[in-house]
C-alpha cells in the first residue's frame, strides 16, 4: 500500500470516490455543509488504485480530519491515513488532531479509540439540527439502529 498526497487531477474519482460511500459529495458538519473534496488530503493506493481517502482541513494549530475513507474495511488502511495525517499534522508544528463522528458511528467510536484519540466534546442534537436545517436526507437511525442524533468530536494530542 501506498500512500501520497491528493493533488488537482484526482478530482474527479475523488468526487465520485466520496459520493459513493456516503452517498452525497456534502455533508453536514458543525452546522455547515462542507464538501470533503475540496480539503487536501491524502489517498491509499493499492496497485494504482484508490483504496482510501483522508481530507483533512487546518485551523490555528489544530488538524482536522474531515473525511475517511477505507474500502475495505479491517485491513489497515484508515490506520495507515491516520498516521498520514497525524506524522503530516506533527511536522507541520500542530498540536492537535481531531475529528467529529455521530454517535451512532460505534465502528468509527471505537477506531479512532484505539487508534489513540480521547473522547473531547459531545454536541448533543447536532444531527438532528442538521437534518432539519441543513440536509433533511440524513436518516433518523444509523448504525445497528441506533437514532442518529449527536456529534463526537475525539482528539489526539500531538
Amino acid at each position: 500500500m501506498r500512500i501520497r498526497s491528493l493533488e488537482p487531477t484526482d478530482r474527479g474519482w475523488l468526487e465520485a470516490f466520496i459520493r459513493e460511500q456516503w452517498g452525497s459529495d456534502v455533508q453536514a458538519y458543525r452546522g455547515a455543509l462542507v464538501r470533503p473534496a475540496d480539503h487536501p488530503g491524502f489517498v491509499a493506493e493499492e496497485d494504482g488504485s484508490p483504496v482510501g481517502v483522508a481530507m483533512v482541513r487546518f485551523d490555528g494549530d489544530e488538524c482536522e480530519i474531515v473525511t475517511l475513507n477505507a474500502v475495505p474495511r479491517g485491513r489497515g488502511v484508515g490506520t495507515a491515513l491516520v498516521d498520514a495525517v497525524a506524522g503530516y499534522a506533527r511536522d507541520k508544528g500542530f498540536r492537535r488532531l481531531r475529528v467529529t463522528t455521530t454517535n451512532a458511528n460505534l465502528d468509527a467510536l471505537r477506531f479512532y479509540q484505539r487508534g489513540g484519540f480521547h473522547l473531547a466534546e459531545l454536541r448533543v442534537g447536532a444531527v438532528d439540527r442538521a437534518r432539519a436545517e441543513l440536509k433533511p436526507e440524513i436518516p433518523e437511525t444509523g448504525e445497528y439502529g441506533i437514532p442518529l442524533r449527536d456529534e463526537v468530536e475525539l482528539e489526539m494530542r500531538l
